[in-house]
């Protein structure tokens, strides 16, 4: 699990106190109180050890109006064998590389990600927001083989949004039809278990809203494989509702009760064929010597959410076990600062065919009275920006908070996709600066790219693990070098500058 360090001044460890950061603003008192609507679009998919599909536009919705400020994409069954998993701890995962290949052109940003084993959780930000999201911490659980094996569990990315606490949980329960109490108890246990190193939110229910999905595997009980087809064929979903192992125990589990989920108003999501629509038809095999059986469809695959409650959660029954999607809200004491989630959209994509599981979307609508639309740290790039002179940048505290001489200003390439791509950096003075004091450091000129292009400058936060402060976008002009030699630009991020 990541861990928050202060780093103290002296004995040659860097330290201090600062930041913010926002699109070239300067600013003294924070901002506050202001309202905003957020759009956040997720997905859940077990994707079965396969490599992902050529595109997945359609999956991220990326043509449609409006457009998303967030996505947080949970998979499971990533590729784990042992040759591919050490590869991907080096670099990147073919999963994630696909993803921020697709979304950085659109200057969406991957603000974090947590991976175990075959879990893996993606956090991506559209570059407006990225400064407001703060404290970044990850975590995980291992289930598997009594907690010792990390096949099945929940991975964990929490962080504070416009100064509301969020988490997000990607599981893999046990599987088969007969274990659904091994599920719940793994799901508490989960729920549980995790803990974060922040005093206001050191557990997962302690978070203002919590979403909690995956491939939960709760099975479809006791109707046969017929009529569980004709039902699913002819839209009757609702004849399927009342025998779902998971509406079935919300019914038995007050911590159940604690979670919403939109209805079930599309096809069950396992299990199918490769690269179809249709439903299992694989032939009954035997093993060691116990005969087979088809799988019988089931929503294994369900995108939950959990607003904190006032005092403790109501156990009231919701006719049909579904909640009511238009009305729920955070109100935990704070709550001149409110925050509602808006369920928009619940389906599947059967479009998919990689796995035998078809990828789940959940889009929510995020209403909030934001607690800080001030960003911590203004930066700015001084004078005109070339590789042939030093190159001059001012940055700002806006406002007190945990920063460190460990802090640092990145040179990213539009269209960048990490905090970790940047061109260069440079470490922040080692000093602690004073609220609305402007310090400058310099970029050697060694270190400014020789070739022309659209760049931003981004201040990263040790202590927050994020970008809390970002430039306008301003032009780095070509050299004299770079004109003397040809220099010839590269393709960077899908884009060529």
């Amino acid at each position: 699990m990541s861990t928050i360090k202060y780093r103290g001044r002296g004995e040659g460890e860097r330290g201090g106190e600062g930041e913010r950061g926002g699109e070239g603003e300067r600013g003294g008192e924070g901002g506050k109180g202001g309202r905003g609507n957020l759009r956040l679009h997720m997905v859940t998919w077990n994707v079965a050890t396969a490599e992902p599909p050529d595109d997945v536009t359609s999956l991220l919705y990326l043509d449609t109006q409006p457009t998303t400020d967030l996505y947080v994409i949970g998979l499971q069954e990533v590729n784990a064998a042992p040759l591919k998993f050490l590869s991907d701890l080096l670099l990147e995962d073919s999963w994630s590389h696909h993803f921020m290949n697709t979304l950085a052109p659109r200057e969406y940003i991957k603000v974090s990600s947590v991976r175990m084993q075959g879990l893996l959780l993606l956090v991506f930000s559209k570059k407006i927001h990225v400064p407001f999201i703060r404290d970044i911490q990850t975590t995980y659980t291992r289930t598997g083989l009594f907690g010792y094996w990390g096949n099945k569990g929940g991975v964990s990315v929490r962080f504070s949004l416009y100064g509301h606490m969020m988490c997000f949980v990607n599981c893999h329960l046990a599987a088969h039809m007969d274990y659904a109490l091994q599920r719940v108890d793994e799901f508490e246990y989960i729920l549980e278990t995790q803990d974060f190193d922040l005093v206001n939110t050191p557990s997962v229910r302690d978070h203002k809203v919590v979403f909690w999905f995956g491939d939960l595997n709760f099975r479809i009980a006791d109707h046969g494989m017929h009529f569980l087809r004709s039902s699913i064929n002819s839209g009757r979903f609702n004849l399927l509702w009342e025998r779902d192992q998971l509406l079935t125990m919300r019914k038995k589990e007050p911590f159940l009760q604690e979670f919403e989920e939109g209805p079930l108003k599309f096809k069950p999501t396992y299990k199918f064929d490769l690269n179809s629509d249709t439903y299992d038809t694989s032939s009954k095999k035997k093993w060691l010597g116990f005969n087979g059986k088809k799988r019988k469809p089931a929503w294994t695959d369900r995108i939950l959410w959990r607003i904190k409650p006032k005092n403790t959660p109501a156990a009231e029954d919701k006719e049909e076990g579904w909640a009511s999607t238009s009305t729920h809200h955070s109100d935990d004491g704070q709550d001149e600062y409110p925050i509602k989630v808006l369920q928009d959209t619940y389906t599947c994509d059967p479009s998919y065919g990689v796995s035998d599981h078809k990828p789940v979307i959940g889009i929510f609508d995020l209403e909030m009275r934001k607690q800080s639309d001030c960003p911590l740290v203004c930066v700015c790039p001084e004078g005109h920006w070339s590789a042939d002179q030093e190159a001059v940048v001012s940055y700002t505290v806006l406002e007190d908070f945990l920063s460190s001489t460990w802090d640092w200003i990145g040179l990213y390439k539009v269209g960048f996709k990490t905090a970790s791509d940047y061109a260069t950096y440079i470490w922040v003075k080692d000093q602690l600066p004073e609220v609305n004091e402007v310090l400058k450091v310099c970029f050697n000129k060694k270190a400014v790219p020789a070739l022309s292009g659209d760049y931003v400058l981004g201040y990263f936060s040790y202590n927050m693990q994020s970008i809390v402060g970002l430039s306008n976008n301003f032009q780095i002009i070509e050299s004299k070098r770079a004109v003397r030699d040809g220099l010839v630009p590269q393709d960077v991020n899908g884009m060529n500058k």
